[in-house]
């Protein structure tokens, strides 16, 4: 598997968990938003939240900024469009041209 497509994997792993999908979706709707704000929203503990931010980091689809005691989060410009174009090339039958202009 090419570096591509492990990073295709990587996203889907990270998105098949409920609460971290639901975790990215707060994100993208707040624009930015902490951690302490984030754990509001879910019936799980501050160290659960942590872990799933984490994951979603190390994945490509979220960033942290520091000020102060807080960390604020966002999802990365242009990762999940980055991420449906992978997917779609991925997928794409050979000699095809992808999401934009299927070849006939």
């Amino acid at each position: 598997m090419d570096r591509q497509g492990k990073q295709a994997v990587r996203v889907a792993k990270a998105l098949s968990d409920p609460t971290r999908y639901e975790l990215l979706r707060r994100i993208a709707q707040a624009g930015e938003i902490n951690c302490r704000d984030l754990t509001t929203l879910f019936p799980v503990s501050q160290a659960t939240v942590s872990h799933h931010l984490k994951i979603l980091i190390d994945a490509g689809l979220v960033r942290a900024r520091r000020e102060g005691q807080f960390h604020y989060y966002s999802v990365r410009p242009g990762a999940l469009e980055g991420h449906a174009d992978a997917l779609a090339r991925s997928f794409a039958r050979p000699g095809s041209r992808g999401r934009q202009g299927r070849a006939t």
